[in-house]
């Protein structure tokens, strides 16, 4: 049986008989920590040290990091992806979705300082912010895709400062 579970695998496959949801690739901050210029890498390890202050419960800290970051790098949008983070985690829902709008809009504008998983993280907190403010039809949706692509994050409905980092 062993010998005949990846043929019978690689043949469901073929007929269509088996598919697997397209996970997301990692995206998390320490990933794109070496790129970009001196300028975004410094805000980069200020969003790492916002980023490790809220895991320690030094939430005040944390916002203090990343306005550091944003006064360092104003076109960073993992800066506005912590914060919204942040804010979502607080409930602040607004100032969440403002964040969102300005990651997104950055992260379109510098493809090479994201990826598809930076994408899947703003819509997984628009959706957790959505659900703050009632919007429980359009906050379903993103929170089901985002967990159907990143299981792993996103199962749970939230996205730590952990698993941002």
């Amino acid at each position: 049986m062993r010998r005949a579970f990846p043929a019978l695998l690689a043949l469901a496959l073929a007929l269509g008989c088996a598919s697997f949801p397209a996970l997301a690739p990692s995206a998390r901050v320490s990933d794109f920590a070496s790129r970009g210029d001196a300028r975004f890498q410094a805000s980069q390890r200020l969003v790492l040290e916002g980023l490790d202050a809220e895991r320690g419960g030094d939430a005040a800290r944390a916002v203090g990091r990343y306005e550091r970051a944003l006064q360092v790098d104003s076109s960073n949008p993992w800066v506005y992806l912590a914060l919204a983070r942040h804010h979502v985690e607080s409930g602040a829902a607004q100032r969440a979705l403002a964040h969102l709008d300005q990651a997104e809009v950055l992260f379109e504008s510098n493809p090479d300082l994201g990826s598809p998983g930076a994408k899947l993280h703003c819509d997984g907190l628009r959706g957790a912010a959505l659900s703050e403010l009632g919007r429980r039809a359009e906050a379903e949706a993103l929170l089901d895709a985002a967990a159907r692509s990143a299981p792993r994050v996103w199962n749970d409905g939230r996205l730590s400062a952990a698993e941002l980092r």
